[in-house]
């Protein structure tokens, strides 16, 4: 979880960059998170529902917020915390629930300064996008933790995947373990799709039956506390894959360990996306890589950098990266693996710790 230190942390490089003369009124729910640590319940009646966030020039904090969202909200970090009543159980609701928070707006100016009609917007977004690429350490505890989950996932799909489950039922058994090695419901979400090849690369669960011999790809994120894991192994239903199947699995680990030797500060993310890319193009298979090969991971997926055929960034101490080789053959089915990692001042520490398999 995001800690009190590492919130104010983060709220004074953003004061110290942009210098305001005036107090800054957040209400992003990404902003709240990272500047905060406040994260709104997904499983509650308050999910669609927020605060705002006052931010003064000299550092001090006020929290304002529906008063019907989560307790959670008693954990963020700020120095003041008033609740805005709408609905009190006894009389009808104030009026929409969405307007409940705008008396906040018109007596702090008029203005909520990351939202897009406002001038200071694009730099106020500009600046913080920046500014989350060095994850902080509180960041990073989260991330892991977020990790140990998602690993307890991977980890079912490969005890129990066989054939004559649908891909609904390796989806619900994922989600209920990760929801137990949580300790609290969680949202998982992503690709749990037999890919037969190029003309389908994932997507959520279906009815489908799972038949010996597909390819079932699972990547997967679980998000907790507002950050996000980003996993993938590919399983072969009855765990014997073919020769070709095991073909794409080994040019897929080649090109993420060359991948993995770029790991470190000051590398062009063009560099990563290239060494990948030139793995599959020696082999006469580059077609069949058409996605990009990797992003970064945060409170956002995908966020800063990207690991793509235009990249244009440079990885930095902090920044939080996947790897994700992929290949996708009709008649031989589709492969992807994805390991996640953190960039070090000496190179990279690998933080998913999960089996890329076929069986």
């Amino acid at each position: 979880m995001l800690t009190a230190e590492g919130c104010r942390t983060r709220r004074g490089r953003l004061l110290d960059r942009l210098l305001p003369k005036e107090p800054l009124l957040l209400g992003d729910p990404l902003m709240l998170r990272y500047f905060a640590g406040l994260t709104i319940d997904p499983f509650s009646l308050g999910a669609d529902y927020g605060a705002l966030l006052k931010i003064e020039p000299t550092g001090e904090t006020h929290l304002h917020y529906d008063a019907r969202v989560p307790k959670s909200v008693e954990a963020s970090h700020v120095d003041r915390r008033t609740p805005i009543v709408w609905y009190d159980g006894k009389s009808p609701g104030l009026g929409a629930r969405r307007e409940s928070l705008r008396s906040v707006v018109e007596t702090n100016g008029g203005r909520v300064h990351d939202h897009w009609c406002n001038p200071l917007s694009a730099r106020l977004w500009a600046m913080t996008d920046e500014l989350r690429r060095a994850k902080d350490a509180d960041e990073i505890e989260t991330l892991k933790t977020c990790m140990r989950i998602t690993e307890a996932g991977q980890a079912w799909a490969r005890a129990n995947v066989r054939a004559g489950m649908t891909e609904l039922d390796v989806y619900n058994g994922i989600a209920s373990v990760c929801n137990s090695a949580a300790g609290q419901a969680v949202i998982v979400y992503g690709d749990f799709s037999v890919s037969p090849g190029s003309t389908k690369r994932g997507g959520g669960p279906t009815s489908h039956v799972l038949k010996t011999g597909e390819t079932l790809i699972l990547d997967f994120s679980v998000v907790f506390a507002g950050y996000r894991s980003d996993f993938t192994n590919t399983l072969v239903v009855g765990g014997k894959p073919t020769a070709g199947q095991q073909e794409l699995f080994d040019l897929s680990s080649a090109a993420m360990h060359a991948g993995e030797r770029l790991l470190k500060p000051g590398t062009p993310c063009l560099e990563v996306y290239h060494s990948i890319h030139e793995t599959f193009a020696s082999a006469g298979k580059a077609d069949a890589f058409p996605h990009h090969a990797g992003h970064g991971l945060g409170i956002a997926h995908p966020e800063a950098p990207f690991f793509v055929a235009k990249a244009t960034e440079t990885l930095v101490v902090g920044d939080v990266v996947t790897l994700e080789p992929g290949l996708y053959i009709d008649g031989i089915g589709g492969v992807r693996i994805e390991h996640n990692y953190l960039i070090t001042p000496t190179g990279h520490e690998t933080l998913s710790r999960h089996a890329l398999s076929l069986s």
